[in-house]
């Protein structure tokens, strides 16, 4: 049996239906992108340990385009290097209608097929932010369907960021829980980074599984930049 220790601070492991949109986290925020910035985030690396075996995904993408009204075009990409093949891939749209010290929205995602064998899924989350500085805190709720993997996948997803405010730091907690099929509820925790350095911000987390249905570990890294399509 794996041994696991909640105390540690630990981020949240890609666990079911795609990974984070506000990566080095599980969840994301109840906010958008200016309209006509895009938001590029890369994904270095990530490292992944599971019941022994070791792996790791590169490059992982993400691009936000914000649009008026609060909306925001999202999308995921993610390879596999161990497995030499597209291990993720997403679209789909989030609206956040009220921005304010509380904030609520939803996103609705479409994942798209990754093999020959073709198969697709949707995954759709309702999103909350309240912010009061230095602190700021996201909730994430919802389901999703996916029939991608060799058995379809239906289920449930649930998580809790808190971040602070530090200067050009943004250190984070978060919980993460899924529920895939008949299977045990699956539930990490752990702690990441965001760090400002004008030109690019550096994002930095590692995870822990907390039950037997989470992997053992991960941790990752990226760099993200946003990019003003239009003058003001």
């Amino acid at each position: 049996m794996k041994t696991r220790y909640a105390v540690v601070p630990l981020f949240a492991a890609t666990l079911a239906a795609p990974a984070p949109a506000f990566p080095p986290y599980r969840s994301t925020d109840a906010d958008v992108a200016d309209p006509w910035t895009l938001e590029a985030r890369v994904g270095l690396v990530r490292l992944t340990r599971d019941e022994g075996e070791n792996s790791f995904t590169t490059p992982l993408l993400r691009l936000n385009l914000g649009i008026p009204a609060g909306f925001e075009a999202v999308s995921e990409f993610e390879y596999s290097a161990t497995e030499g093949q597209v291990e993720d891939a997403a679209v789909g749209l989030k609206w956040v209608p009220f921005r304010a010290r509380f904030s609520f929205g939803t996103e609705v995602l479409a994942l798209l097929p990754i093999s020959s064998e073709g198969g697709a899924g949707t995954q759709a989350l309702l999103l909350a932010t309240y912010r009061a500085p230095p602190i700021r805190i996201h909730l994430n709720g919802g389901g999703f369907y996916d029939t991608r993997p060799v058995e379809e996948e239906v289920g449930w997803r649930a998580s809790l960021l808190g971040e602070l405010e530090l200067g050009r730091a943004r250190p984070g907690f978060e919980l993460f829980t899924a529920h895939v099929n008949d299977e045990p509820v699956q539930v990490a925790v752990g702690a990441g980074a965001i760090l400002d350095l004008d030109v690019v911000d550096v994002r930095a987390g590692v995870h822990l599984g907390i039950t037997e249905a989470a992997p053992d570990w991960r941790a990752s890294l990226w760099i993200a930049r946003a990019f003003p399509l239009t003058e003001d």
